[in-house]
Protein backbone atom coordinates (compact mmCIF):
# COMPACT_ATOMS: atom_id res chain seq x y z
CA UNK A 1 0.00 0.00 0.00
CA UNK A 2 1.28 3.33 -0.87
CA UNK A 3 1.04 6.45 1.74
CA UNK A 4 1.70 10.03 1.07
CA UNK A 5 3.59 11.80 4.02
CA UNK A 6 2.66 15.84 3.91
CA UNK A 7 4.93 17.03 6.99
CA UNK A 8 7.33 19.83 7.12
CA UNK A 9 9.21 18.69 9.96
CA UNK A 10 11.97 16.80 7.95
CA UNK A 11 13.48 14.92 10.94
CA UNK A 12 9.70 13.53 11.93
CA UNK A 13 9.07 13.01 8.62
CA UNK A 14 12.05 10.58 7.81
CA UNK A 15 11.40 8.79 10.82
CA UNK A 16 7.83 7.98 9.83
CA UNK A 17 8.88 7.21 6.80
CA UNK A 18 11.45 4.40 7.83
CA UNK A 19 8.98 2.93 10.09
CA UNK A 20 6.35 2.65 8.12
CA UNK A 21 8.98 1.92 4.84
CA UNK A 22 9.64 -1.37 7.76
CA UNK A 23 5.95 -1.95 8.32
CA UNK A 24 5.77 -2.52 4.18
CA UNK A 25 4.52 0.30 3.17
CA UNK A 26 5.98 2.21 0.35
CA UNK A 27 6.21 5.58 1.44
CA UNK A 28 6.56 9.35 -0.20
CA UNK A 29 7.08 12.31 1.95
CA UNK A 30 6.81 16.07 0.84
CA UNK A 31 7.54 18.85 3.11
CA UNK A 32 4.66 22.24 2.03
CA UNK A 33 0.98 21.71 1.28
CA UNK A 34 1.01 22.62 -2.74
CA UNK A 35 3.59 20.05 -3.17
CA UNK A 36 1.57 17.80 -1.14
CA UNK A 37 -1.71 18.67 -2.91
CA UNK A 38 -0.45 18.34 -6.26
CA UNK A 39 0.93 15.02 -5.51
CA UNK A 40 -1.88 13.80 -3.71
CA UNK A 41 -4.35 14.47 -7.07
CA UNK A 42 -1.38 13.16 -9.67
CA UNK A 43 -0.63 10.14 -7.48
CA UNK A 44 -2.65 7.14 -6.43
CA UNK A 45 -2.60 6.53 -2.39
CA UNK A 46 -4.02 4.19 -0.14
CA UNK A 47 -3.62 6.90 2.75
CA UNK A 48 -2.52 10.79 3.18
CA UNK A 49 -0.51 11.53 6.74
CA UNK A 50 -0.99 15.15 6.68
CA UNK A 51 -0.04 17.65 8.81
CA UNK A 52 -2.14 20.86 9.59
CA UNK A 53 1.32 23.43 9.91
CA UNK A 54 2.25 23.57 6.30
CA UNK A 55 4.02 26.15 4.48
CA UNK A 56 2.69 27.13 1.27
CA UNK A 57 -1.00 25.84 2.18
CA UNK A 58 -2.20 24.31 5.68
CA UNK A 59 -3.64 21.18 6.22
CA UNK A 60 -7.29 22.22 6.25
CA UNK A 61 -6.88 23.68 2.86
CA UNK A 62 -4.99 20.37 1.46
CA UNK A 63 -7.56 18.26 2.40
CA UNK A 64 -10.30 20.50 1.47
CA UNK A 65 -9.17 20.79 -2.07
CA UNK A 66 -9.00 16.84 -2.19
CA UNK A 67 -12.18 16.53 -0.90
CA UNK A 68 -13.58 19.21 -3.33
CA UNK A 69 -11.67 17.22 -6.39
CA UNK A 70 -13.49 14.18 -5.62
CA UNK A 71 -10.62 13.03 -3.75
CA UNK A 72 -11.83 10.04 -0.74
CA UNK A 73 -8.32 8.36 -0.10
CA UNK A 74 -8.30 8.40 3.95
CA UNK A 75 -6.45 11.17 5.54
CA UNK A 76 -5.11 11.14 9.30
CA UNK A 77 -4.20 14.40 10.10
CA UNK A 78 -1.44 15.68 12.33
CA UNK A 79 -0.81 19.01 14.31
CA UNK A 80 0.63 20.78 17.58
CA UNK A 81 -2.57 21.92 18.28
CA UNK A 82 -4.74 20.51 20.90
CA UNK A 83 -8.52 21.77 21.20
CA UNK A 84 -11.78 21.10 20.16
CA UNK A 85 -11.91 23.47 17.58
CA UNK A 86 -9.08 22.30 15.75
CA UNK A 87 -10.16 19.23 15.61
CA UNK A 88 -13.79 19.81 14.72
CA UNK A 89 -12.27 21.80 12.25
CA UNK A 90 -10.12 19.34 10.66
CA UNK A 91 -13.00 16.44 10.56
CA UNK A 92 -15.27 18.93 9.03
CA UNK A 93 -12.81 19.61 6.03
CA UNK A 94 -13.00 15.49 5.70
CA UNK A 95 -10.31 14.33 7.39
CA UNK A 96 -10.71 10.72 8.62
CA UNK A 97 -8.97 11.09 11.42
CA UNK A 98 -6.78 13.32 13.91
CA UNK A 99 -3.46 12.53 16.37
CA UNK A 100 -1.96 15.91 18.17
CA UNK A 101 2.06 16.06 18.41
CA UNK A 102 3.39 14.47 20.21
CA UNK A 103 2.13 10.94 19.18
CA UNK A 104 3.54 7.53 19.78
CA UNK A 105 4.87 5.93 16.86
CA UNK A 106 2.58 2.86 17.81
CA UNK A 107 -0.63 4.45 17.90
CA UNK A 108 0.17 6.31 14.53
CA UNK A 109 0.31 3.06 13.12
CA UNK A 110 -2.34 1.43 14.65
CA UNK A 111 -4.80 4.42 13.56
CA UNK A 112 -3.00 4.29 10.09
CA UNK A 113 -4.29 0.25 9.73
CA UNK A 114 -7.90 1.27 11.80
CA UNK A 115 -8.30 3.72 8.63
CA UNK A 116 -7.14 1.16 6.27
CA UNK A 117 -9.53 -1.81 7.64
CA UNK A 118 -12.79 0.85 7.62
CA UNK A 119 -12.09 1.74 3.80
CA UNK A 120 -11.89 -2.16 3.19
CA UNK A 121 -15.25 -1.96 4.59
CA UNK A 122 -16.76 0.43 3.06
CA UNK A 123 -16.09 -0.74 -0.29
CA UNK A 124 -12.45 0.65 -1.13
CA UNK A 125 -10.33 -1.79 -0.77
CA UNK A 126 -12.07 -4.79 -1.77
CA UNK A 127 -10.81 -8.69 -1.57
CA UNK A 128 -9.19 -9.45 -5.31
CA UNK A 129 -9.67 -12.77 -6.64
CA UNK A 130 -7.04 -14.83 -9.25
CA UNK A 131 -8.19 -18.18 -9.94
CA UNK A 132 -8.36 -19.72 -6.53
CA UNK A 133 -5.73 -17.18 -5.23
CA UNK A 134 -7.39 -14.78 -2.66
CA UNK A 135 -5.73 -11.17 -1.99
CA UNK A 136 -7.35 -9.51 0.47
CA UNK A 137 -5.27 -5.72 1.39
CA UNK A 138 -7.47 -4.50 3.91
CA UNK A 139 -6.70 -7.81 6.13
CA UNK A 140 -3.53 -7.95 4.59
CA UNK A 141 -4.27 -11.89 3.87
CA UNK A 142 -2.96 -14.17 1.03
CA UNK A 143 -5.10 -17.51 0.47
CA UNK A 144 -4.62 -20.27 -2.15
CA UNK A 145 -8.23 -21.59 -2.12
CA UNK A 146 -8.38 -22.05 1.76
CA UNK A 147 -5.19 -22.35 2.93
CA UNK A 148 -3.78 -19.24 3.61
CA UNK A 149 -0.21 -18.11 3.13
CA UNK A 150 1.85 -16.61 5.21
CA UNK A 151 3.65 -13.86 3.25
CA UNK A 152 6.34 -10.98 4.76
CA UNK A 153 5.11 -7.16 4.46
CA UNK A 154 7.07 -6.52 1.53
CA UNK A 155 5.94 -9.78 -0.04
CA UNK A 156 2.31 -9.26 0.42
CA UNK A 157 3.05 -5.33 -1.33
CA UNK A 158 4.71 -6.57 -4.46
CA UNK A 159 1.58 -9.49 -4.48
CA UNK A 160 -1.05 -6.61 -4.17
CA UNK A 161 0.35 -5.14 -6.70
CA UNK A 162 0.52 -7.96 -9.62
CA UNK A 163 -2.99 -9.14 -8.61
CA UNK A 164 -4.63 -5.59 -8.90
CA UNK A 165 -3.40 -5.41 -12.70
CA UNK A 166 -3.79 -9.16 -12.92
CA UNK A 167 -3.61 -10.73 -16.59
CA UNK A 168 -1.64 -7.56 -16.91
CA UNK A 169 2.56 -7.59 -17.93
CA UNK A 170 3.67 -5.31 -15.11
CA UNK A 171 7.78 -4.37 -15.44
CA UNK A 172 10.13 -4.44 -12.46
CA UNK A 173 10.45 -0.28 -12.36
CA UNK A 174 6.66 -0.56 -12.01
CA UNK A 175 6.96 -2.57 -8.76
CA UNK A 176 9.85 -0.41 -7.70
CA UNK A 177 7.50 2.68 -7.93
CA UNK A 178 4.65 0.88 -6.00
CA UNK A 179 6.00 -0.80 -3.36
CA UNK A 180 9.49 0.54 -2.55
CA UNK A 181 9.36 4.47 -1.75
CA UNK A 182 10.58 6.84 -4.20
CA UNK A 183 13.90 7.44 -2.85
CA UNK A 184 15.16 3.94 -2.57
CA UNK A 185 18.28 3.64 -4.73
CA UNK A 186 19.18 0.05 -4.15
CA UNK A 187 19.31 -2.78 -6.64
CA UNK A 188 16.18 -3.63 -8.90
CA UNK A 189 16.93 -7.07 -9.19
CA UNK A 190 15.48 -6.79 -5.53
CA UNK A 191 12.14 -7.27 -7.06
CA UNK A 192 13.29 -10.75 -8.87
CA UNK A 193 14.20 -11.67 -5.12
CA UNK A 194 10.91 -11.27 -3.90
CA UNK A 195 9.00 -12.69 -6.86
CA UNK A 196 10.96 -16.31 -6.11
CA UNK A 197 9.65 -15.93 -2.95
CA UNK A 198 6.32 -15.65 -3.84
CA UNK A 199 6.79 -18.78 -6.33
CA UNK A 200 8.42 -20.62 -3.60
CA UNK A 201 5.17 -19.73 -1.59
CA UNK A 202 2.22 -19.18 -3.34
CA UNK A 203 2.82 -21.27 -6.24
CA UNK A 204 5.16 -24.64 -5.92
CA UNK A 205 3.01 -25.93 -2.50
CA UNK A 206 0.06 -25.90 -4.87
CA UNK A 207 1.16 -26.98 -7.91
CA UNK A 208 0.90 -23.23 -9.84
CA UNK A 209 2.77 -20.84 -12.55
CA UNK A 210 0.57 -18.25 -11.52
CA UNK A 211 3.42 -15.38 -11.77
CA UNK A 212 4.82 -15.86 -14.93
CA UNK A 213 7.75 -13.95 -16.21
CA UNK A 214 7.35 -12.35 -19.68
CA UNK A 215 11.06 -11.99 -20.90
CA UNK A 216 11.93 -8.39 -21.23
CA UNK A 217 9.03 -7.25 -20.21
CA UNK A 218 8.23 -7.97 -16.57
CA UNK A 219 5.83 -10.29 -14.75
CA UNK A 220 2.23 -11.48 -15.07
CA UNK A 221 -0.21 -12.83 -12.60
CA UNK A 222 -2.18 -15.10 -14.37
CA UNK A 223 -5.50 -16.98 -12.85
CA UNK A 224 -5.15 -20.50 -14.49
CA UNK A 225 -1.48 -20.88 -13.73
CA UNK A 226 -1.18 -24.57 -13.22
CA UNK A 227 1.64 -26.85 -13.26
CA UNK A 228 2.10 -29.23 -15.91
CA UNK A 229 1.18 -32.49 -14.22
CA UNK A 230 -1.29 -30.83 -12.08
Amino acid sequence: MRLLIVEDEKRLATSLAGGLAAEGFAVEVVHDGLSGLRRALDGEYDLIVLDIMLPGMNGYRVCAELRAAGDDTPILMLTAKDGEYDEAEGLDTGADDYLTKPFSYVVLVARIRALLRRRARGGGLPAITVGDLTVDPGARRALRGDAEVELTAKEFAVLEYLALNAGQVISKAQIMEHVWDFAYDGDPNIVEVYVSALRRKLDAPFGRRSIQTVRGAGYRLAADGRARGA
